[in-house]
């Protein structure tokens, strides 16, 4: 069982959001914001590295963005739905922007073909906490 997991379910009040999807997203937040913070560093050592100079910056805000995510999704006390969805459809939009950029370099880099793939987990994951949301 994973450490968020156990978090909230260990919160003594209500959960807002339906449990499996917020682990899942909160989860793939802090593998996302890793991974893209390795990729863009990744990118700098490339030889090419002015050609990369998009993919660098993109991994860079959608690492920020992740981080900032799973830490708003993993408080649950005063829990303000419009807020969240407002961070989630950011991150989202993140994940998206650095995964098709990734996915431009993929077949040179093997860091952006794996940003890539952790970029679009993350972005299904957010799409699923969407759904919860709307319905809270």
């Amino acid at each position: 069982m994973s450490h968020a997991r156990q978090m909230l379910q260990a919160y003594p009040g209500t959960v807002h959001v339906e449990l499996d999807a917020l682990v899942a997203c909160i989860e793939a937040c802090v593998d996302c914001a890793q991974t893209c913070t390795a990729c863009g560093d990744a990118s700098r050592a490339e030889p090419d590295v002015s050609t990369m100079l998009r993919s660098i910056t993109l991994c860079e805000e959608c690492s920020d963005v992740c981080i900032a995510t799973g830490r708003l999704m993993s408080r649950q006390t005063e829990f303000e739905p419009s807020l969240a969805r407002s961070v989630v459809e950011a991150c989202r939009e993140a994940c998206r922007a650095c995964a098709e950029e990734c996915e431009r370099h993929a077949h040179h880099h093997e860091h952006c073909r794996i940003c890539a793939e952790v970029c679009r987990v993350c972005e299904r994951a957010c799409d699923d906490v969407l759904v919860s949301l709307r319905v809270s």
